[in-house]
């Protein structure tokens, strides 16, 4: 079976992405910085934007707006998870008790959704910035760092008491 992938030209995506055998090799502030350089510099080359993304150790959700006309978002995850795993360390990056890594850093394939209308974009852009809430390695929203949910804040789109009661939350969900 040949799984197709959505062409839309400038479609708007939700993807999640995983590494190999959900080990956390993103847990590091360091490793997330090396993620974060990686799509400045496939950006630079292919541009896309970036709506929304939370990084947690194992995985990753985002938010991608393709230019119009352009429909090619496989190339560039192939080439962020290239440059990640080419200036990635994961041996320096795990700890000691866990450095029996082998090479492998991302799970062969990723999950992407094409986003339909604003309500969509909207569920998956809150999916998202709860994500770690709902993973349990914070309590709120506002306490996870590796969000855009604090560009969010910023820019006056949330309160920075958004996500802070899993039970607000109620009806958010998939993975």
């Amino acid at each position: 079976m040949r799984y197709r992938r959505a062409v839309i030209p400038g479609g708007t995506f939700f993807f999640t992405l995983v590494t190999a055998g959900r080990r956390p090799l993103l847990a590091s502030a360091e490793a997330v910085d090396i993620l974060r350089r990686a799509f400045i510099a496939v950006r630079s080359a292919r541009r896309f934007t970036v709506d929304a993304i939370v990084v947690l150790p194992d995985h990753l959700h985002c938010i991608w707006t393709l230019p119009p006309g352009d429909a090619d978002f496989a190339t560039r995850w192939r080439l962020v998870k290239t440059w990640f795993t080419k200036h990635y360390d994961p041996v320096r990056q795990m700890p000691a008790d866990d450095a029996r890594v082998s090479g492998k850093i991302w799970q062969h394939r990723y999950w992407e959704h094409a986003l339909r209308d604003e309500t969509d974009f909207t569920r998956h852009v809150e999916y998202i910035h709860f994500n770690p809430v709902k993973h349990g390695l914070v309590k709120s929203a506002c306490a996870w760092q590796y969000s855009s949910f604090h560009r969010y804040v910023e820019a006056g789109l949330y309160p920075e008491e958004w996500g802070c009661d899993a039970q607000d939350m109620d009806g958010i969900g998939h993975e």
